[in-house]
């Protein structure tokens, strides 16, 4: 994997800012958590980061406001990822110098694709203010990372013996999209269609819960938002189906490895 810098995270949401540091691990980085909008300029100054993930609504001053002090000193990257939809919102965040405007409940794949957007665009030193000690590494970081995609799709063709391929990875268990396959330590798994997909979902997503509705949505493939109505049939059978995975995993409800239930809401990846 190439190393691709420092990434700060500012979030106050406990699961939402566990999920945002694995998607940018996953990506390279190393990274830095906050919970406030203070933390958060204190740490993109003291850490110089490539790229920082800002929630709006924080318990001190919100995000908006943060971003405009970021940018000030700063020329990172910069993704809001919040829970308001609002076009105003979106607006007043890139006004506040946002690069991106990503609203919850966020896909991680998602969230890795418009960062690699992002890094194969040039930045340009003269739109920060103030301090440019950010600047080198903001310029540089990015550069190495152009590979990163290619490096992927151009690789020989794979041989006839086993190859590992994974776009997920949680405690041993591996997932490929592409491929449609699942193995846990190399041993492959036979999934169903639809307990592939459930699966995909939750790796996806790692630690934020999926609802019962969610799941149900995902597996009609529409949108997790749409608010179309999910009957109390199509969630049981959702659960029905989580069961089935759960056992072609040899997991445990009681005590998971790899699938967690939260009671009365849904599902997610065991820590």
């Amino acid at each position: 994997m190439v190393e691709r810098g420092v990434a700060v995270v500012v979030e106050d949401d406990d699961d939402i800012r566990t999920s945002l540091k694995e998607v940018l691990l996953q990506s390279g980085f190393s990274v830095f958590e906050t919970s406030s909008g203070s933390e958060g300029v204190k740490a993109v100054r003291e850490h110089n980061p490539v790229i920082v993930t800002m929630d709006v609504g924080l318990p001190d001053f919100d995000g908006i406001e943060a971003s405009r002090r970021i940018r000030t000193f700063s020329d990172a990257y910069l993704i809001i990822v919040t829970g308001r939809v609002e076009e105003a919102d979106a607006l007043m965040g890139f006004e506040a110098g946002a690069d991106d405007y990503l609203t919850k409940p966020f896909r991680p794949r998602e969230l890795r694709a418009r960062i690699a957007a992002m890094l194969r665009r040039p930045r340009s030193i003269s739109s920060v203010p103030g301090d440019r000690n950010a600047a080198p590494r903001a310029l540089a970081a990015p550069q190495p990372a152009a590979p990163a995609v290619p490096a992927v799709v151009d690789a020989p063709p794979a041989p006839a013996g086993p190859v590992v391929l994974c776009d997920f990875e949680h405690r041993g268990l591996t997932l490929h999209e592409g491929s449609r396959s699942a193995a846990i330590h190399g041993v492959s798994l036979d999934l169903t269609r639809t307990q592939f997909d459930l699966l995909l979902v939750l790796m996806e997503n790692g630690r934020v819960v999926q609802t019962k509705a969610d799941l149900v949505r995902r597996l009609r493939n529409e949108p997790y938002n749409t608010g179309s109505f999910v009957t109390a049939g199509e969630e049981r059978t959702v659960e029905v189906h989580l069961g089935n995975l759960r056992k072609r995993l040899g997991d445990s409800s009681r005590s998971p490895r790899w699938v967690e239930t939260v009671r009365g809401v849904g599902y997610r990846l065991a820590p």
